[in-house]
């Protein structure tokens, strides 16, 4: 490394350090090192105190840090590699090997950040990406090249969905998946590397994680070093699966810095920064000429209030929005998507065409109407409901279980096999439903089948 500034250590405090450079300061986002009988720390420049003290950012553990310890820079911003041998690997937010594999060959170290003017022009979504879910594809069509956002409390199944979805892409697309974690369990990290394995789809996936148990710096920067592989990848030619997990642990990671810089929380104690950290994040997310990159963000919601601010700074960049329900989760409803909450931009007749549209609007029609009820429903019992609202109820409740579906990620678990069920036959069973045709037929024949003539 050449060395541009040298400086020293003047204050600790917690993961952010004071710094002193007599001669030369190194400017903001640029890479500090401290060398210790060959173990590098890491801390990035986040700003200036005056022309030769500056706040850094700890990108690790603190232990042992102290007064006078000697700081090293050639001025560069943080630097991740990219290159084909990525592909199957599980490393850290530096590129380093988390899988005990070799070490990385034959690749380019590029910065984590992009000047502004290098963002090439972004284009319009190319279309709908059938998945084989019918709830999604029914209700919140995915876009080909664009964002989706799943939106859900704890254990409602983000993750379970995810993993599905990388299932879906990896055998119906032919894509590279980048999957980036952040502050999830360590455990978790582990079954998805196995559960990729055992479905055949690491090797043409990279995995970069920066979880749970890490300094606030590493989570803050990790989902720029898989932004940075996913850049790489559309930029050869290639349509790229983004996946994150978890965008508010990115937020709360944040929040936790911002404190430790000194500045005043803003509403609901966040960062005053939440906005340009998210806009960081979301505007390189894009399609261009050269590739598509459709990304899917889990985003944790707290206490189920969807309001609140960490969850709502996503919401303007969103395609679509998946809203995973807890009452639905509660009635063993998977996935447990809320038909009413979840909408897509994609959702128009001239984007899905008119006979779906008109399905998807008349099965949230029935949706609607049997919530209004329900209340009624339980305080008097369905008899006293005219016979039109009966009929509503009966339909609504078969529609309800026939978008339940068994997944392939789950096999093992539930003893069902995964079905994938095209567009086409999910709206004609949803047709089939909603004329009446299988009225007769008891509730519980509806529930985690796949197509209408299954059911039949």
């Amino acid at each position: 490394m050449e060395i541009l500034c040298k400086g020293y250590i003047k204050a600790v405090h917690g993961h952010i350090i004071e710094a002193l450079f007599p001669e030369n300061i190194p400017p903001i986002r640029s890479i500090l090192v401290h060398n210790q009988d060959g173990n590098e720390r890491l801390f990035e420049v986040e700003a200036h105190l005056d022309h030769q003290r500056v706040l850094a950012l700890s990108l690790g553990p603190t232990e042992g840090l102290k007064r006078g310890l000697t700081l090293y820079t050639n001025n560069s911003p943080l630097l991740f590699p990219v290159g084909e041998s990525l592909l199957g690997r599980v490393l850290n937010f530096k590129g380093e090997s988390l899988d005990g594999g070799p070490l990385l060959k034959e690749v380019s170290y590029i910065p984590v950040y992009r000047p502004q003017e290098e963002t090439l022009e972004s284009i319009a979504i190319k279309g709908i990406m059938e998945i084989g879910i019918k709830i999604i594809d029914l209700l919140c069509p995915f876009p080909q090249g664009g964002k989706v956002g799943l939106f859900g409390g704890a254990g409602v199944g983000k993750t379970v969905l995810l993993m599905e979805f990388i299932y879906k892409i990896a055998r119906y697309y032919q894509g590279v998946s980048v999957f980036c974690g952040v502050g999830e369990r360590m455990r978790e990290g582990h079954e998805l590397v196995v559960e990729m394995q055992n479905l055949g789809v690491l090797e043409k996936s990279v995995i970069i994680l920066g979880q749970m148990q890490e300094a606030p710096g590493i989570r803050f920067r990790t989902p720029l070093s898989a932004i940075t592989v996913a850049e790489y990848f559309r930029d050869t030619g290639r349509d790229v699966l983004f996946i994150i997990d978890n965008v508010y642990r990115f937020v709360q990671a944040g929040c936790e810095v911002s404190m430790l810089l000194g500045r005043f929380p803003s509403r609901v104690g966040y960062q005053p920064t939440l906005a340009l950290e998210m806009a960081e994040i979301q505007d390189r997310l894009v399609s261009t000429e050269k590739g598509n990159l459709t990304s899917v963000q889990a985003i944790y919601v707290p206490a189920d209030d969807i309001t609140d601010p960490g969850c709502a700074s996503v919401f303007p960049y969103l395609d679509t929005v998946v809203l995973l329900s807890r009452s639905m989760a509660s009635q063993g409803l998977y996935p447990a998507v809320d038909p009413l909450g979840s909408s897509s931009k994609l959702l128009n007749p001239e984007i899905i065409g008119e006979r779906h549209y008109q399905i998807a609007l008349e099965v949230r029609e029935h949706f609607a109407r049997y919530r209004e009820l329900r209340d009624i429903i339980a305080l008097m019992g369905i008899e006293e409901l005219s016979q039109q609202d009966r009929l509503i109820v009966k339909r609504a409740r078969r529609l309800e279980r026939f978008l339940t579906q068994p997944f392939f990620t789950m096999e093992e678990f539930i003893g069902r096999q995964g079905v994938h069920v095209p567009l086409e036959e999910t709206i004609k069973g949803c047709e089939y439903i909603l004329s009446g045709k299988t009225d007769r037929l008891p509730e519980e024949a509806f529930y985690m089948k796949g197509t209408i003539e299954e059911i039949l």
